[in-house]
């Protein structure tokens, strides 16, 4: 990847609803050439898609967890399929260490995290959980 792509793709993160020509400018090239690398690196699967952040007052009412799960190694492809159906799940890696995967969740009521967290310790596959519930958020990127 050029050096201006990695530019470029650290500006979309800031703020993906950036104006091209705005973009142009803060990178000295034509707005046609930006537009073009965007394209590119969408056709390239280097942009997957974009999203929306929620500001602090839509945040504050919703609940987050930290999950580390620990998996059965024989059936932990299937753990990733069982909590990808869960909707709350919002992201799944795969880490090294003393588990093997880590999940964000968010609901929206304390009861409601309860629940799926039960649910994510009964999928089969799911030999032990540990879970942090977020309180804040310092910083998102």
């Amino acid at each position: 990847m050029r050096d201006t792509d990695s530019k470029l793709l650290d500006l979309l993160r800031a703020n993906a609803r950036e104006p091209t020509a705005s973009l142009a400018r803060k990178l000295g090239l034509a707005r046609s050439t930006v537009q073009e690398r965007i394209a590119r690196l969408e056709r390239e699967g280097l942009i997957k898609g974009y999203t929306v952040r929620l500001g602090d007052g839509a945040e504050a009412s919703r609940m987050r967890a930290v999950v580390m799960i620990e998996t059965d190694p024989k059936q932990a492809d299937r753990v990733s399929v069982e909590l990808k159906k869960m909707p709350e799940v919002r992201s799944l890696a795969a880490v090294s260490g003393s588990y093997d995967l880590v999940a964000m969740v968010e609901t929206d009521t304390p009861n409601r995290i309860d629940a799926l967290l039960d649910r994510i310790g009964r999928a089969p596959g799911v030999a032990r959980t540990v879970s942090s519930i977020v309180l804040s958020e310092k910083f998102a990127r």
